[in-house]
């Protein structure tokens, strides 16, 4: 069977030169052997020319053209304006062309910065945008409110969490890309024999073989191009003006959300753990301002997260060893909101619409079922209990919800729905949440398993575990699947919704590290290098989601639930909370008019009102507003056609004639550049150095976690102290590292005096119900109450400790009369000692002596020559050597007193 490779981009590097009639772009890939050029006119006010002649160049040529180009557009002499052609800007990618009144700008990625390798596929984030206006100022058509869209436009920053790969799809999970290299060339059979006539009418260079002349067999690999999964794609709107004009190489599509990625190496062994979190673009926008679900089913704040674990020391995919799994967050699928004219803190919840038959809820599961198959399990953390009704409303609507549509589902694929109070269990001094996550976790990734493309388990024939046979998923020829999905969610899918799926995170990372054969049993436990690592990718992930959807960064982190967060965190909490409200105040409104208009969901036009005048955009969002729709879905069928019959596996992964349209197929020959991942990480053209690899830069659990102190095992799955991990000795930080490396070693600071409540100044607690803390009927972990008596005795032993733990003793204490005697003597001889007496001659031979002190006679770079050795010292190495090749002489007398007085000195 040929094998199956995916497509790298063409074009990797451009280069924007202008004139005044035309822009000519000229994109080639990473070695610069291929060249293809866009030819922009700028002669057009308000409409789009974009001329593709399809033409591969080589170097020589694109500069026979450029040299033709230049000559042609030189101006006479003397006469005013530019002459010949000029170079705009490099850049790395097209984000897309864009139209508000005048006419259309490019948006190029003029700077980026590699965040993660996946098998040798490198992904980037956006660090510098260009927007060029197209259209010549002789041209140009001036509108007065122009300049203010390209302000709201420019209010989405661009290098703030975008990412794109050149080789790699990043809108659709690693399982969905190795399942589609792993499917039998018998499927695209018939896609291959009518991509053949194409291929032999391309350039020879194009489709050159190096065995064609020579009468050798050819080897063939079929490269795949696939189609983006466009609810993850954020340029989608600003490339659809030209994917039909231009070469498929010029399209870039990025995504936005968080990629992350650690070095975990266990004893020496490096393996890679990757955070990829893809925000949806349907439905997005701000906290307060974008709720519940529109009308086709997206939810806002809808992310979906994958955590990849892979060797990373094989880099191939089909030769490697890569595991994943995927979790979801999203707002309650419900038609409801929150008023914000009222400046509260939390505004009160109200249902919009009525949905007796829970039809947006139906088209949002519908999607997840073709998404990730089945089952779909519910973890609804917002409260259940509260003296006024705010949370309690969401879960009254959502139960029922499920409970209708479960009835239409088969037996096998219903929805599972878990209820449970997060921050009233917090609250309660008798229970443990994390301990409680924790048997949810493990039962959710029992359910859904995981994915690995590896199909010989031998870590369960080497190391046997009980857990493993229970494990769930869809087994195949080529390894394990995951199906179905957790999806989590609070009220704002922020801080309880991070903790909870970190802990399920952390459940299935112990999973993938036993199936790759990393660990002898799927559990992993807090306070190792391993999880603190896993913890730091977590926490950043949460931040950086909080900050785009909330405007702050998380108020409760995992240390938080795990009480053991320092006293400074408190104050950080408030003052998170109070960044969280002004930004929900005063600037969501703001960045969600950017969000609008960067996703097209609003496109300017001089018969429409402007977007600051509109009262609200619920218009824009819900287009049933606006039209009536013909072919709505059934009550009772509420999933679409064809779903059920692959379940549990995703309709999107089944070999089904729709999802066969959607993947082009390509042969080439095995070592073309289009598909040869080796020389597209590698670069063997390039000269390169070793302190600029990425690899060197990312964190490195070796290098940020383990002790630096001998005697400790350096295992990344050992339990110690956070006193004893390579992050205590770190130092010369900056005010910002200084910063972030606090928030993420405070285990290491002491405990709180008191096992309190965590503070209500975030979503998770409210103030009606802060001194309610009554039973909880779930399954606990009991904690030892003190008196009151016995919670004084212990805040007063915390603060000597603390005190006592930097210095080795109680400050505080007076030193004894013994103590003060020695203190004074040793500060009189330190006195007397650096008294010089001026009477005496100083003699510098006496202070700088220059004799040899080696025991070599001769010793420098040219010769050495040894010193002599008495007998006694020869006789001691030559019975030194003997012993070493087994042969001990017999002891005499000297020996056993030599060794009685070792062993007296040694133990006694």
């Amino acid at each position: 069977m040929p094998q199956t490779a995916a497509v790298i981009s063409g074009i990797q590097k451009m280069v924007l030169y202008e004139t005044r009639a035309r822009y000519f772009l000229v994109g080639s890939n990473q070695a610069q052997t291929k060249n293809r050029v866009l030819k922009i006119d700028r002669t057009e006010p308000k409409d789009l020319v974009i001329i593709d002649d399809k033409h591969v160049y080589n170097q020589q040529e694109v500069r026979e053209l450029l040299g033709r180009l230049d000559l042609g557009n030189r101006t006479k002499i003397g006469q005013k304006g530019s002459s010949g052609l000029s170079r705009a800007v490099s850049a790395f990618g097209i984000v897309g062309f864009v139209r508000f009144l005048e006419g259309y700008y490019i948006v190029l990625i003029t700077k980026r910065r590699k965040m993660a390798d996946i098998g040798g596929h490198s992904i980037y984030k956006i660090e510098d945008t260009s927007m060029i206006y197209i259209p010549n100022d002789s041209v140009r058509v001036t509108h007065p409110d122009e300049a203010r869209y390209v302000r709201i436009f420019q209010n989405v920053d661009l290098s703030s969490n975008f990412y794109f790969s050149y080789s790699y799809d990043l809108s659709h999970s690693l399982q969905y890309n190795l399942t589609l290299l792993q499917r039998p060339y018998e499927l695209w059979l018939s896609e291959a024999s009518s991509a053949k006539e194409e291929v032999h009418t391309q350039s020879r260079q194009d489709s050159f073989d190096i065995f064609e002349d020579e009468g050798l067999p050819t080897q063939v690999v079929y490269g795949l191009r696939n189609e983006p999964y466009f609810k993850y794609v954020w340029n989608g709107k600003l490339l659809d003006r030209v994917k039909d004009i231009v070469h498929h190489d010029w399209l870039m599509y990025i995504i936005h959300g968080f990629c992350g990625q650690s070095k975990l190496l266990i004893y020496g062994r490096p393996v890679y753990i990757t955070l990829i979190a893809r925000r949806s673009s349907k439905f997005a926008g701000t906290r307060f301002l974008k709720r519940g679900a529109n009308c086709e089913g997206d939810v806002a704040n809808e992310v979906e997260t994958e955590q990849i674990v892979h060797d990373a020391s094989v880099m191939s995919f089909t030769a490697g060893s890569y595991s994943s799994y995927v979790q979801l967050r999203g707002s309650v699928p419900l038609y409801w909101s929150q008023d914000i004219s009222t400046m509260m803190p939390k505004p009160p919840i109200r249902l919009d619409q009525a949905d007796p038959y829970a039809h947006v809820a139906a088209l949002h599961f519908d999607q997840m079922l073709q998404r990730f198959g089945s089952p779909i399990i519910i973890l609804n953390l917002v409260k259940k209990r509260e003296k006024r009704k705010h949370e309690k409303i969401l879960s009254e609507e959502l139960y029922p919800a499920v409970l209708n549509l479960n009835q239409f589902l088969p037996p096998d694929h219903c929805i599972d729905y878990i209820a449970w109070d997060m921050a009233r269990y917090t609250k309660s001094k008798l229970c443990n949440v994390l301990d409680r996550l924790s048997m949810i976790a493990e039962n959710v990734v029992k359910r859904t398993g995981f994915f690995i493309n590896q199909a010989n388990f031998y870590c369960h024939t080497l190391r046997p575990d009980d857990r493993w046979g229970d494990v769930g998923g869809h087994i195949t020829a080529s390894g394990r699947v995951q199906t179905g999905v957790l999806r989590t969610n609070c009220v704002d899918c922020l801080d309880r919704t991070n903790t909870a799926q970190f802990m399920v995170g952390k459940c299935a990372l112990a999973y993938q590290l036993y199936a790759l054969g990393m660990i002898d049993k799927p559990k992993l436990q807090f306070d190792t290098d391993c999880v603190r690592l896993f913890e730091e990718l977590y926490e950043d992930h949460g931040d950086t989601l909080s900050l785009q959807y909330g405007g702050s960064q998380l108020v409760h982190r995992v240390k938080t639930y795990r009480k053991i967060a320092p006293w400074t965190q408190h104050s950080k909490d408030i003052m998170q909370t109070l960044s969280r409200y002004y930004s929900n105040a005063f600037s969501d409104a703001d960045r969600q008019d950017a969000i609008n208009l960067f996703l097209q969901v609003y496109q300017p036009s001089e018969s429409k009102p402007h977007l600051w005048e509109l009262p609200t955009d619920f218009y824009l969002h819900q287009k049933s507003t606006m039209a009536l729709f013909h072919n709505r879905h059934s009550y009772t069928m509420w999933w679409s056609e064809g779903v059920l019959s692959y379940l549990p596996v995703p309709y999107d992964e089944a070999p089904c004639e729709d999802n066969m349209k959607k993947v082009k197929v390509k042969r080439v020959n095995r070592f073309d550049e289009g598909i040869d991942i080796y020389t597209e990480f590698f670069k063997p053209y390039e000269l390169t150095s070793f302190d600029d690899t990425f690899c060197i830069d990312m964190t490195n659990s070796a290098r940020e976690f383990m002790p630096k102190t001998v005697g400790l095992d350096p295992s990344p799955f050992t339990v110690r102290k956070p006193e004893e991990t390579g992050k205590s000795v770190l130092g010369n930080k900056t005010s910002k590292e200084e910063t972030l490396l606090q928030r993420k070693t405070a285990a290491s600071a002491p405990p709180p005096p008191s096992e309190e409540a965590i503070s209500s100044t975030s979503e998770d607690d409210s103030e009606e119900d802060r001194d309610d803390d009554g039973g909880v009927s779930q399954r606990s972990t009991p904690i030892k109450l003190l008196t009151e008596s016995g919670e004084s005795t212990r805040t007063q032993e915390e603060q000597q400790q603390s005190v006592k733990e930097p210095y080795g003793l109680n400050v505080a204490k007076c030193p004894t009369d013994k103590d003060m005697l020695i203190y004074e003597r040793f500060a009189h001889l330190g006195a007397s000692q650096h008294k010089v007496e001026r009477s005496e001659d100083t003699n510098l031979a006496n202070i700088i002596c220059l004799e040899p002190v080696s025991c070599f006679a001769e010793d420098s770079i040219y010769s050495v020559c040894p010193p002599l050795v008495n007998r006694d010292s020869r006789n001691v190495f030559e019975s030194h050597v003997v012993t070493g090749q087994g042969q001990v002489r017999v002891l005499c007398r000297d020996d056993m007193l030599m060794y009685r007085e070792y062993v007296k000195n040694r133990y006694m």
